[in-house]
């Protein structure tokens, strides 16, 4: 007796993720700053921003909100883990520019805000306000990435698919 079994084709699942904030959507590579530039800190895409609002691109948890408020990691529950990183080297301004709507932990809604900066305060501080928006673990998480440059509007322009391994 011959007995087959039809191997279950595995199928990719796709997550589309939603600008974080309003403005033009670039290459990393257009970071004035090595780190993010180079693709150190992970692949991704960045926005120089023409509004002061940082929102939430999907439902998810923070998983860490940086005590200068500058920046803040997002986990999405496809296991993505996100830095939305406020400008470069704004570390410096103390916190000064910015304010935090949520904690370490916290539950976010897609479209909820994060952080408000002041675009002005920041540049007058002789600092860029372009903003990485990096996939942390990518390379462990997904087989594809696409990363979409252009005018983006804050929650409702796709930024990034990610393909997730199966």
């Amino acid at each position: 007796m011959f007995m087959f079994w039809k191997k279950k084709k595995e199928e990719n699942v796709v997550v589309d993720i939603y600008a974080p904030v309003t403005g033009n959507a670039v290459a990393l590579t257009e970071v004035p700053d090595e780190a993010f530039a180079a693709g150190h800190m992970g692949r991704g895409v960045a926005i120089e921003p023409t509004e002061g609002k940082l929102i939430a691109p999907f439902d998810g948890t923070v998983a860490h909100i940086i005590k200068s408020k500058h920046a803040i990691m997002l986990e999405h529950p496809a296991g993505l883990q996100f830095l939305f990183h406020i400008g470069v080297n704004t570390v410096s301004l103390k916190g000064e520019g910015f304010i935090s709507h949520v904690a370490t932990g916290d539950t976010v809604k897609a479209g909820q805000v994060l952080i408000e900066f002041d675009i002005e305060k920041i540049k007058a501080a002789g600092y860029p306000v372009i903003t990485p928006i990096i996939v942390t673990n990518a390379d462990d998480v997904t087989s594809d990435l696409e990363l979409i440059t252009g005018p983006v509007e804050a929650g409702s322009t796709v930024i990034l698919k990610a393909v997730i391994k199966s």
